[in-house]
């Protein structure tokens, strides 16, 4: 068996095992799984892949719900030298097939939910793919639900490996799939070396240990979960699954599990702040805090460290092409505001050894402000289909470059901030409007608890509507707050009051299904990508 190499991902669990061999690798709900329990379950069920009927699979789909097997699973796959594929069991069907057939899926591993999906059509539509349904408690593995026409995989003693299979930094570790917020997903293949790079700055930056307790907030399939994961298993730490429960009462949940380390997107914030639950000092455990996936917002994030007194408040930006995270900002409440723009934290710097340009809509590098292109060692494999990294992934100068489109501003010390996408601005009788500015000014002149505006075409045209939380007001009563404040093609025509905002399978505000509400409700039929 070959040696692994210390840049493998499946490197950093071998090192938590090290450290804490009875320790809690994995906590969902009641159900808990030891380090040692996890390495030897990953090794069985590894060598039950790479004895699959045709040989070793291409890419291991891991479609399960919340569950121990999820974790180990992925553990697994890599054990194998193989690719990991998450998908959530509670996908669409057809989604779940076409996410599955575009990234080469030749195995499955699944837990109950899995397996109950595989028994109706979905099966079916998979054809003769070999499955293993395993157990976590040492009794091998169990039946498949009837009704599926897949191959079952045995994990047997025979069949296990005697150490993970090694990986070199080209190799795929992870196919991600984008969330769809703006079209049809797309799978990113992010390899060993990717991950190598940033998990190396994770380890230099933050003093993680095996005291600690992590989060895991967004779904396997999301790439925070992947930092939270592999930053938790290398330093012998529990992660803990948060359920959607724990969200009526998330100061409670992080109290109870004595949480050190939070990541997720910052719709959570205002969320709990809505439950009154978010109160001063009701999180003491926290020592680290990360938001990303969304803008940040100052009240927020003044309101979570009021809450975590004893935390850290790191905004990280970074697309999932280019590997989780590629810059960030520690939030002091006095220099953050004064450096923001829109009443968003900044993103902050770049990464150590990565690149960045910004172009302006001449596609001319421009000194302070433009789209920004990101370039280094994160910079993933690209999508499984090419098609989809057309304008994209760009040559320029020998340099390969990912083209995010997001518009930032470059302050005089590096630091970047935030001003919007370069696909959210909309033309309003020919007036250019970036929807982040005019949310900002409904959160800072109007009394309303959070606002999204979105623009939908009306007779040629594009009207911006409103959606915003809190007590219900007149259209009068915003015409006169934001009239001081914006010009009058940024104000909104539409206004509606909602309870919540809709939130996506990771907790981000879930735009597209803001901007049909907005369409149906205004009489416009605008073309929403199919996520």
């Amino acid at each position: 068996m070959e040696s692994l190499a210390p840049g493998a991902l499946h490197a950093r669990f071998l090192r938590g095992l090290e450290k804490s061999p009875r320790g809690v690798a994995v906590r969902v709900g009641g159900e808990t799984v030891d380090y040692t329990t996890a390495h030897a379950a990953a090794l069985s069920w590894a060598g039950a892949l790479l004895a699959a009927p045709g040989g070793p699979p291409k890419a291991v789909g891991i479609l399960t719900g919340r569950s121990p097997i999820a974790y180990v699973a992925i553990l697994a796959s890599l054990y194998a030298g193989l690719p990991a594929v998450p998908v959530p069991a509670d996908f669409p069907a057809g989604k779940i097939v076409s996410m599955l057939g575009a990234a080469e899926v030749s195995a499955l591993v699944v837990d109950e939910e899995g397996a109950a999906l595989l028994a109706g059509s979905t099966g079916a539509e998979l054809g003769d793919l070999p499955v293993l349904a395993p157990h976590l408690d040492g009794a091998g593995t169990r039946a498949l639900a009837d009704g599926t026409a897949l191959r079952p995989l045995t994990a047997a003693p025979d069949t296990a490996l005697a150490a993970p299979r090694s990986a070199a930094p080209q190799d795929v570790a992870y196919v991600l799939f984008t969330s769809g917020s703006t079209g049809r997903p797309k799978g990113v293949r992010l390899t060993h070396g990717n991950m190598a790079h940033y998990f190396a700055l994770m380890d230099d930056w933050y003093d993680f240990t095996e005291a600690d307790v992590f989060s895991q907030a967004a779904n396997l399939n999301w790439d925070s979960a992947v930092s939270d994961l592999w930053c938790a298993w290398a330093a012998g730490a529990p992660l803990v699954s948060v359920p959607p429960h724990a969200y009526r009462d998330l100061p409670g949940f992080v109290a109870q599990h004595g949480i050190t380390v939070w990541f997720s997107a910052p719709s959570v914030i205002s969320l709990s702040r809505r439950t009154g639950r978010l109160e001063p000092g009701r999180m003491p455990s926290l020592r680290w805090t990360f938001f990303g996936g969304e803008a940040l917002q100052f009240e927020d994030t003044d309101a979570w460290q009021r809450a975590a007194p004893d935390s850290a408040v790191i905004n990280v930006y970074g697309p999932t092409e280019m590997t989780i995270t590629t810059h960030r900002h520690r939030w002091h409440p006095e220099e953050s505001t004064r450096l923001g723009v829109n009443g968003v934290v900044p993103l902050g710097l770049l990464h150590d050894g990565h690149g960045e340009l910004l172009l302006d809509e001449r596609g001319e590098p421009a000194a302070d402000e433009g789209e920004l292109w990101l370039s280094g060692p994160q910079l993933s494999a690209g999508y499984l289909d090419p098609q989809d990294g057309l304008g994209k992934y760009l040559e320029q100068d020998g340099v390969r470059w990912y083209r995010t489109g997001d518009r930032v501003r470059r302050l005089a010390g590096g630091e970047l901030v935030y001003l919007g996408r370069m696909d959210s601005q909309v033309q309003v009788q020919g007036y250019r409007v970036e929807l982040a500015e005019v949310e900002h000014a409904l959160r800072a002149a109007s009394p309303v608890g959070g606002a999204v505006v979105v623009g939908v075409p009306v007779a040629n045209s594009t009207e911006l509507v409103a959606f915003y939380l809190g007590e219900r007001r007149s259209p009068q009563e915003f015409l006169r707050d934001l009239s001081p404040v914006l010009p009058a093609q940024l104000i909104p025509r539409h206004y509606h009051r909602l309870d919540e905002f809709p939130l996506n399978t990771n907790k981000k505000t879930d735009r597209l299904a803001l901007t049909a509400l907005a369409a149906e409700r205004h009489g416009a039929r605008v073309p929403v990508p199919v996520a």
